[in-house]
Formats: structure tokens, C-alpha cells, sequence
């Protein structure tokens, strides 16, 4: 991110800091988070959509297996693996250890800094986060562990979707529940307003199509953004990288908020927030995708908000915080983990890219954090998502002291290039 941690902005210069935070929030969320999350989301549909569904059915029947196919889907770098993850347990495919087993094995996008600036790091981190997941993750689910309500809470809440193939049009909200029957193709219902206006909807597949392009743009901004090293990155608008991640960006995350708060009205969710069995369509394992994606940008880009405003707003020094002496650190590492997002946790690779924290801390980070795999569970079930990431702190606090305490190398600079 742009903003320096810790750094006092004078007094005369807050309206030009608040609207720089906005801009370079709103264009790096799209361009770091969204752009990754879309190709990771549109490749499960398409599997979907290739196997009529088969890969679920596969996940319903083989329970023992679960956990370590969560912790798979959340050690793929960046955070659409996990993402995938929450809608299977909102409609009871998947269980509640399984979830914190995905979460604790995520390696959010921090994973693209650590794999570029610190590899050997990255593999062992991330193989510890991978180990700790899956046995924590069988731990709660054979043991339980005090989740049993959590579970009951949202069976009850998700069964209009796993009862009767019926989907729920809008379960954060408390939306009414129709069967699959009556809603069309595109995931509306003949009364929702959706055919009001033609115009309206033919504008909405036309800025879904072209979010696509952006989408695509983004990734490669993306993708150059980190193998440049993940460099502060100027606002241009010319025929250049940084013009490229800029425009990208930006135009993304308009595109996304309106797809998100608009276009739904005229095209339907596609899905959003929860799994499909299948997609009748190529076009519509896009929207899918594309709504998903949408939705998880608009609690990114407030995620990024809050945390840049409450870097400058309080003066946080992250880098004081995670190099704190001792068994501290890897303390510091779980606790910042808590904050969902993938904000803190990029600004906190970077650190220990810059031999600013030890491997302990990096170590219990990774395991403790939830990246954006948290938004869709907190957008339907608020209290599953809070449970959710309270426990991922427990293995973390547990491996990062054991790192620092028995680790050979669990110093500063370890595995950096």
C-alpha cells in the first residue's frame, strides 16, 4: 500500500492524505486482491461447469478428507482458493473444521511477496501453516471444541439452501427463500424487478463483459507488480506499468461496486456468496465468477479504508509492533492476523522481506490470518466468521512460540533473497 505505517501526516495536509488513501485504496485492492481472486474463482466454476458438479459432490461424500482439501484450497497463493471454501459450508458441504483448517492454511496474497523476496521462507511457513491447518482442522471436528453451536446456528441458517433445492435469494439480509424452479438463469425471480428495464440489463452484460477485460488487465498489473518486487507504484495514466495498474485498478473497483450494488437488480447475483451444484452456461461460470469477485471487492476495498485510516488516524508503527523483543513477535504476528483482509498482511511481508521482523513472527502470521476468505462468511454468517478466525489464532500463537523457542533459524532475514 502507499501509505507509510506509523507516518504523522501534518495537520494542513489531512484532506489531501484522506483522498490520497481513497484513490490508491480503492485502485491497489482491485489490482492486488480482486484481479487474483476473479482467475481463481472462474477456474473452480469452470471445473464445475466441466464436471456437472462432480468436484462437490465429491467434498458431500468423503468427509474425512475434507480438512486437508481446505487446507489446499487455502495454501494457493493469493485467496480465491479459499474463498471457494466459505459458500460449501453455508450450505453444509463442508464442515466448521474444515473452514478453520482452509483459513489457517491460507496464504492470502502476502504469499506472492514471501514466494518472490523470500522463497525458502515462504516453503517452510507455508508448509507449517499447511501441517497445523489440517490437525487443528481434524482437532475441532473430531472433538469439537466448543464449535458444536456454531454448527446447529448455521445448519439452521442454511438449510432454505440444502432443504428441497431451494436457494435463498439474499441470506445476509434476511431475504426470502425461493425454489430454483421459479428463479431464471440468471439467479432473479420473476418479481424482483429484474426485467424492468431492458436497457438497464443490456447495460449490465455489457459492463460485466468489459469487467472481465479489466479483470484480465488487472491480473497482469498484477502479476508484473510482483515480479518488480511489489514497488511503490506512482498514480500514472500513461501507456505505461504503472499507468496499466492505475487504470486497471481504479476501473475495476468501479466496475465491481456497480456490478455489486446495481447490476444485481437486472442480472441477477449470479450466485454470489455460495456454491452452485452447476452452470448451465460458459457465460454464466463467468458471471459467477464475476459476481463473486465483485462482492468480495467491495469489503476489500472497506477493509483497505479502515486499515489505512487507522495507520494514520492512530499512528500504528507495524514494524515496531512485529520486531517487539522476544517471544513478543511471533505473539504480534498471530494477533495482527485477527484483522481480515489481506492489507496488513502484505504491508507485514514486506517487513520481513526487509529483515524487519523474525521467522516466528512470519511463521505464526501465516497461519493466523484469514486474507479475504473471511468477507464472504462475514457478509452471510457474522458470528461462524468470528468464531472462524478467533480459532485460527490458536495454532498460530502455539507454532510461532514453538518456531522461536526450538526453530534453528527462526531469526531475522531467514530465506531472503
Amino acid at each position: 500500500m502507499h501509505t507509510d505505517a506509523g507516518a504523522l501526516v501534518p495537520f494542513g495536509q489531512v484532506p489531501d492524505a484522506v483522498w490520497e488513501i481513497f484513490v490508491f485504496s480503492v485502485r491497489d485492492g482491485f489490482v492486488q486482491v480482486s484481479a487474483f481472486v476473479a482467475v481463481t474463482v472462474l477456474l473452480f466454476g469452470y471445473v464445475q461447469y466441466r464436471t456437472g458438479g462432480r468436484l462437490v459432490s465429491f467434498l458431500e461424500n468423503n468427509e474425512r478428507l475434507q480438512p486437508i482439501a481446505g487446507a489446499l484450497l487455502g495454501l494457493t497463493p493469493g485467496c480465491g482458493g479459499a474463498i471457494i471454501a466459505m459458500p460449501l459450508y453455508i450450505r453444509g458441504t463442508i464442515s466448521f473444521g474444515t473452514v478453520v483448517a482452509t483459513l489457517a492454511a491460507t496464504a492470502g496474497d502476502a504469499a506472492f511477496v514471501i514466494i518472490a523476496l523470500a522463497p525458502e521462507a515462504a516453503v517452510y511457513a507455508y508448509g507449517l501453516a499447511f501441517v497445523s491447518a489440517i490437525l487443528f482442522g481434524y482437532a475441532i471436528d473430531g472433538w469439537g471444541l466448543g464449535i458444536g453451536r456454531v454448527d446447529r446456528a448455521v445448519d439452521r441458517l442454511s438449510r432454505p439452501v440444502t432443504d428441497g433445492g431451494f436457494a435463498t435469494r439474499n441470506v445476509a439480509e434476511g431475504g426470502p427463500s425461493v425454489p430454483i424452479a421459479d428463479a431464471d438463469s440468471c439467479g432473479h425471480t420473476p418479481n424482483d424487478g429484474a426485467t424492468a428495464n431492458g436497457l438497464l440489463m443490456t447495460v449490465t452484460h455489457g459492463v460485466h463483459v468489459v469487467w472481465w477485460f479489466v479483470a484480465i488487465a488487472g491480473a497482469v498489473a498484477g502479476v508484473l507488480y510482483l515480479a518488480r518486487g511489489a514497488p511503490d507504484v506512482p498514480l500514472q495514466f500513461g501507456p505505461t506499468f504503472f499507468g496499466l495498474f492505475t487504470v486497471a485498478g481504479l476501473t475495476g473497483t468501479v466496475l465491481s461496486f456497480y456490478l455489486h450494488f446495481v447490476g444485481r437488480r437486472y442480472i441477477g447475483t449470479g450466485g454470489s456468496g455460495r456454491i452452485r451444484e452447476n452452470f448451465a452456461s460458459a457465460y454464466e461460470t463467468f458471471q459467477h465468477a464475476a459476481m463473486e469477485t465483485s462482492m468480495v471487492t467491495v469489503w476489500v476495498i472497506g477493509a483497505y479504508l479502515l486499515y489505512e485510516y487507522g495507520i494514520v488516524v492512530f499512528n500504528l508503527d507495524i514494524a515496531a509492533l512485529a520486531a517487539a523483543a522476544g517471544v513478543l513477535a511471533p505473539i504480534a504476528g498471530a494477533a495482527l492476523g485477527l484483522i481480515p483482509g489481506c492489507a496488513p498482511q502484505i504491508v507485514f511481508a514486506g517487513l520481513y522481506a526487509e529483515g524487519a521482523i523474525p521467522f516466528s513472527a512470519l511463521t505464526a502470521n501465516a497461519i493466523s490470518q484469514d486474507g479475504d476468505a473471511l468477507f464472504p462468511l462475514m457478509a452471510i454468517d457474522m458470528k461462524a466468521a468470528i468464531i472462524a478466525t478467533i480459532y485460527t489464532t490458536i495454532p498460530a500463537l502455539i507454532t510461532g512460540v514453538l518456531v522461536y523457542y526450538f526453530w534453528p533459524f527462526a531469526d531475522f532475514g531467514f530465506g531472503v533473497l
